[in-house]
């Protein structure tokens, strides 16, 4: 294979969320600001959701160097680089998460479960 040398990545860029997840007792939801309602069009003839959202909670120089893991926490698993994972500390603290639709209404989705804490900002949906 040839040498690609590394690859420093110079650029930054700014992601603007969409909405956030919001929580309480028996019911989650993904939130949409007002402005992007429209785009929630047809969201209700589809049964899942895809969830691209931030680990705002783990947003520290120290968590986003972590590089090595052991899968779902466990100390038991084998050691394993957080590329080959779902752990939430990496370099960009995006996470995904396919979910199911119960309901949507205006600039809400009722969705079933999420690996998100309630607050977490929503950066995109993929129906």
């Amino acid at each position: 294979m040839a040498d690609f040398g590394d690859a420093k990545a110079e650029k930054t860029y700014t992601l603007y969320p969409i909405g956030k997840v919001v929580r309480d007792q028996a019911h989650t939801f993904i939130v949409l600001d007002k402005r992007y309602q429209p785009g929630l069009m047809g969201m209700e003839e589809f049964s899942e959701v895809t969830v691209v959202y931030w680990f705002d909670r783990n947003d520290t120089p120290e968590k986003r160097s972590i590089l090595k893991v052991h899968p779902r926490g466990n100390e038991s698993n084998p050691l394993r680089g957080v590329f080959t994972t779902h752990a939430p500390m990496r370099p960009n603290l995006i996470a995904i998460s396919r979910c199911k639709i119960l309901s949507v209404k205006d600039n809400v989705i009722e969705i079933d479960e999420i690996d998100a804490f309630d607050d977490s900002p929503v950066l995109d949906l993929k129906g």
